[in-house]
């Protein structure tokens, strides 16, 4: 037996269910070239294998990475083309790296503003001496 057929295959209501994507965002992402070709039923219908579900979970990180959707399609775009554009995927990626760690130290420093306040805040014994 072929490993099409054996392979475990979802609907999109499935697959709306297990990643909190909207059937909606699931058939923007094929229309934009987000998603690789998804095999159809004899009807017609989606049919999405865990392959599919294992490039939504990766999209879904590139999302929180804060990586713009044309990025994203791009990246998309350079797996689809082959084994050839492996130095051009990753140099995409090291560029969003560097843009994570640069908001990491941003949150970093924003974060230690926050706790001084709350320090002062939770020392402070209503003297009304804080200003901010």
């Amino acid at each position: 037996m072929s490993q099409s057929l054996t392979q475990t295959r979802y609907t999109i209501s499935e697959v709306e269910a297990r990643t909190g994507l909207s059937q909606h965002t699931l058939r923007w992402y094929e229309r934009i070239g987000l998603m690789p070709h998804v095999d159809r039923s004899h009807s017609g219908q989606r049919r999405f294998s865990d392959k599919d579900l294992d490039w939504l979970a990766f999209v879904g990180k590139l999302r929180a990475t804060g990586m713009s959707v044309a990025d994203m399609v791009r990246y998309a775009e350079l797996v689809r083309a082959g084994d050839h554009t492996t130095g051009e995927r990753r140099a995409l990626l090291e560029r969003t790296r560097c843009d994570v760690r640069a908001r990491l130290t941003e949150l970093t420093d924003a974060l230690a503003v926050l706790d001084f306040k709350i320090g002062m805040y939770a020392g402070n014994t209503g003297t009304g001496k804080t200003r901010t």
